[in-house]
């Protein structure tokens, strides 16, 4: 018996389109997470990139939960003494909502090269236009 171990150019491919209106940004990162990884195919394997491409529209109207916008902070250090730079959650859903489900997803990845490649196959976009429609992303259903 031998185990087969895919090669990473013989992955096939394939895009996926999320509409987060109205979801839970948690539960969508996961979900997320789970398909750019790889894992929910049977060819997964942990040391090469499995995954396929997602597109994200309308992150703006991503559902937030609890008391989460006014508690929770995204943390950012210039590099100088002094330079730790916080801005609720509900600042960065308002000016750019991309950047908050981008930092949930990367946070559920490896932190290693691959994570950083398999968070590359990850577009978001705060509104319901994208320029990726030459691509046939198949339209992914996440409520649960």
């Amino acid at each position: 018996m031998k185990t087969t171990y895919p090669k990473e150019g013989a992955v096939p491919r394939s895009w996926h389109l999320v509409d987060a209106s109205g979801l839970v940004l948690g539960r969508m990162a996961v979900r997320i997470a789970t398909i750019l990884m790889g894992k929910h195919r049977a060819i997964y394997s942990a040391h090469v990139d499995t995954g396929e491409f997602v597109v994200v529209i309308n992150a703006g109207k991503v559902k937030i939960t609890g008391n989460k916008l006014d508690k929770n902070m995204v943390r950012h250090h210039t590099g100088y003494l002094g330079g730790l730079k916080e801005r609720p959650w509900g600042k960065v859903l308002a000016q750019r909502p991309e950047e908050l489900i981008t930092l949930a997803v990367r946070r559920m990845l490896p932190k290693t090269k691959l994570g950083r490649a398999m968070l590359k196959k990850m577009k978001v976009y705060a509104g319901a236009d994208h320029p990726h429609t030459a691509q046939n992303p198949k339209p992914l259903s996440l409520a649960s």
